[in-house]
C-alpha cells in the first residue's frame, strides 16, 4: 500500500479525479480524520471536508508509477 496527500478543492477536480481512478483496477481509499471512504465514489468524496488535504491510500502490490503519474495534478508535495 502507498499513501499520498492530495487536494480536491473544486467540483471539477473531484470529477476528473474519479474518472482518472476508474481507469485502474486497484482499490483506493480516501482518509480524512476518522473517515475512510472509497475514492471512486463521487458521493463519498463530497461527504468529506474538501478544504483540507486528504490522504489517498493506494492498495496495490505492484509498482504504482503509472497511478502516481495520473494522480500528479492532485498531489501535494
Amino acid at each position: 500500500m502507498k499513501t499520498v496527500r492530495i487536494s480536491l478543492n473544486s467540483i471539477d477536480k473531484v470529477k476528473s479525479f474519479v474518472n482518472d481512478l476508474s481507469k485502474f483496477d486497484y482499490d483506493f481509499d480516501l482518509v480524512s480524520g476518522r473517515y475512510v471512504i472509497d475514492a471512486k465514489s463521487i458521493m463519498g468524496i463530497f461527504s468529506l471536508d474538501l478544504s483540507k488535504p486528504i490522504d489517498l491510500n493506494i492498495h496495490a502490490n505492484q509498482d504504482v508509477d503509472e497511478v502516481l503519474a495520473a494522480l500528479s495534478p492532485y498531489m501535494i508535495d
